[in-house]
């Protein structure tokens, strides 16, 4: 094996001894490196500012949802609300007991023939963020407004079926 050198620096051999010393050991320095207590202590104070961070998050993935579900009512409730404007112009024809409000949501998103043109009130019914999947709570204008049963006369309100709580404390499902 040959040994190996640096160019410039004197080879070194593998040695404890200090130059002038007559000690055959290197003294560890005692302010190097951490002491098990304040290894504990920094664990700890990551421990603790971690357990804090974490409400925090689950509020904030939460209130996300809750936004993108007020959004997805708005969007389904303006629909409605743009299909029963057509309908009192005249624009369509509908059933007489509608009251001018759109049969179900399909209809919405698959649209209506007005002057020979195809309309869409509604891209697509969003998937409710509360409960993961596109089946909505209707009210028919029909129905008592407590009511929790859709008569299926026609769509006059749309709402959760999720049976939780949102942060400012109401149900989902009376949004």
């Amino acid at each position: 094996m040959i040994p190996r050198t640096n160019p410039g620096h004197p080879p070194s051999s593998v040695s404890s001894k200090r130059v002038g010393s007559t000690n055959s050991t290197v003294k560890p320095n005692p302010e190097s490196g951490l002491t098990l207590v304040e290894l504990i202590i920094c664990v700890s104070i990551v421990a603790i500012l971690a357990s804090a961070a974490l409400p925090i998050a689950r509020f904030q993935v939460k209130r996300e949802k809750e936004r993108e579900l007020r959004r997805d009512l708005w969007e389904m409730r303006d629909a409605i609300d743009r299909y029963k404007d057509a309908a009192d112009k005249g624009a369509m024809q509908v059933k007489t007991d509608s009251l001018g409000y759109p049969p179900d949501l399909e209809t919405l998103v698959n649209g209506v023939d007005i002057q020979d043109k195809k309309v869409k009130f509604l891209r697509r019914i969003p998937k409710d963020p509360m409960t993961g999947d596109t089946e909505w709570g209707l009210r028919s204008n029909q129905d008592d407004a407590d009511s929790d049963s859709f008569g299926g006369q026609n769509v006059f309100d749309v709402h959760s079926k999720s049976t939780g709580t949102a942060l400012d404390g109401t149900k989902y499902n009376t949004w």
